[in-house]
């Protein structure tokens, strides 16, 4: 059986986490589109689809001067991931309040993904794919804090919506 280097890992890593960015641009897109009527959010979750296209686009040059071919990352990039297609898929009553608690859920999941990245490159002696995952990290942590301060606002509002009758969308 043939254990994997720290190298080794370091470029899986690297690759689940640029197909996992490439994902969040699509799911945040998505949910923004389908919850017009929460202006804050929705404009919030397209400021952060647009950082996760350029979190993809950072992963990818680390993963070319890992000598990962371009073509390689595209094929790994079409295989979603299972959590992002749960979390795309939300279209509910109450989808504004579950796309929340899908989209917190997702961002702490990518800023553990990122600790694991900064310490897994410092253990290869790569210190700069580990300084930018430390980017990438304080980021994903920005995002998940502004989520968490915004949550109780956002249920207040759903509540009120719900109470009046309203949808995501009217």
């Amino acid at each position: 059986m043939h254990m994997a280097t720290t190298e080794e890992r370091l470029t899986e890593w690297l690759r689940d986490a640029h197909a996992t960015e490439e994902q969040a641009k699509t799911m945040l897109e998505g949910t923004s589109g389908r919850i017009e009527n929460y202006p804050a959010f929705s404009e919030r979750l397209t400021q952060q689809a647009g950082i996760a296209a350029r979190h993809a686009d950072v992963l990818q040059e680390c993963l070319e001067k890992r000598g990962e071919s371009p073509s390689a990352i595209k094929e790994m990039t079409g295989k979603i991931s299972a959590i992002g297609q749960t979390l795309s898929g939300y279209v509910v009553g109450d989808e504004v309040i579950k796309a929340a608690l899908a989209t917190i859920t997702f961002a702490q999941m990518q800023a553990a993904s990122y600790r694991i990245l900064v310490a897994t490159a410092q253990a290869a002696g790569d210190p700069e794919t580990a300084s930018l995952c430390e980017g990438l990290l304080q980021d994903e942590t920005s995002f998940a804090n502004w989520l968490d301060e915004h949550l109780p606002h956002l249920t207040s509002e759903y509540l009120s919506r719900e109470e009046a009758g309203q949808t995501a969308k009217h």
